[in-house]
């Protein structure tokens, strides 16, 4: 007599033995990820890749107005424009400003942009709604639009600030840090809403039992961004400065605008304006190639410097 295992447990035991996968293969779907990101490398191969390599060959060359209208020939001058650059004076006092005015940047947008986003947990609907709609109208409002409107707005004749404030005829693109200044805060002003609209999102995905926990045992408000929310949003906030640092530190149309090409003797010039002016007012094209590279070599150490704390730190990006 036979024992018969053709019951329903063991033909779904056998079929589940049967529909087991072999080991995978080597190399098998490997080609399959990239095909996916092929369209997108294609682009970014286009329209950053390729740039870039223009940009740093032309700084490792002479490359001025008469190269480019045929008058003399492009030469090969290696590292003769860093040199240049470095020995220049001037650009030293530029990055100086540059990387001060940038931090002030990023440490203000940060600071305005968290405050109103926890802000905006705590208002009802309405006021909470009317707060998005003007922070993302100042977000969609183009720099050069924004930095117009900043500028009547501050005119030292015809400006509405100056009589608020009392100042008179006070002009604040006359003085280096008053110019700053100003530009500083239009850069806040059209910056905050993308720190806002991330942080408050990052806020609203956070357990509420967390935050009524720490609430419960006495912790003030400050007690608990600090201790509680900051550390959650860690993550999100990793982005933002990083994102903030490279916007602020190659701010363009701003101080263009605002100090009518980097102000009174160049006292309110940053690197993105003096490389503008080296290469298009002065047509020294390889000088401001050279000013670029700088520009993406020092916002590479700093975002990969920044990402290495935090892993250091043993935390999740």
């Amino acid at each position: 007599m036979t024992n018969r295992t053709d019951g329903p447990a063991a033909l779904i035991a056998a079929g589940r033995k049967g529909s087991r996968p072999g080991p995978r293969r080597a190399g098998e779907g490997g080609w399959t990820p990239w095909l996916y990101l092929a369209p997108a490398l294609v682009v970014l191969g286009g329209l950053l890749v390729y740039p870039i390599y223009q940009l740093g060959l032309i700084s490792f060359l002479e490359y001025t107005q008469a190269q480019v209208s045929g008058g003399e020939p492009t030469t090969f001058k290696g590292f003769g424009n860093y040199a240049e650059l470095f020995g220049d004076g001037q650009f030293w006092q530029v990055l100086l400003a540059t990387v001060v005015f940038a931090a002030a940047c990023v440490l203000a947008t940060l600071a305005v942009g968290c405050a109103l986003a926890v802000l905006l947990t705590r208002v009802r609907a309405l006021p909470r709604l009317a707060l998005m709609l003007a922070a993302l109208g100042a977000w969609a409002t183009p720099a050069i639009t924004g930095s117009t409107v900043w500028v009547f707005l501050f005119d030292p004749d015809y400006g509405p600030v100056n009589r608020l404030l009392g100042l008179g005829d006070f002009s604040w693109t006359y003085g280096r840090y008053s110019a700053f200044t100003l530009v500083l805060l239009e850069v806040v002003w059209c910056s905050f809403p993308f720190v806002m609209v991330t942080v408050y999102a990052g806020i609203k995905a956070i357990p509420g039992e967390v935050l009524e926990a720490a609430s419960l045992d006495g912790a003030s408000q400050w007690r608990i961004w600090r201790s509680v929310t900051a550390p959650m949003l860690r993550p999100i906030l990793l982005v933002v400065t990083i994102q903030s640092i490279i916007w602020d530190f190659k701010v363009f149309t701003q101080i263009y605008v605002m100090t009518n090409g980097g102000g009174i003797a160049g006292q309110n010039l940053v690197l993105n304006v003096y490389a503008y002016q080296k290469a298009f007012a002065s047509s020294q094209y390889s000088l401001g190639s050279a000013i670029g590279v700088v520009m993406l070599l020092i916002l590479l150490a700093v975002t990969l410097g920044y990402l290495r704390l935090i892993r250091r730190r043993g935390e999740e990006l």
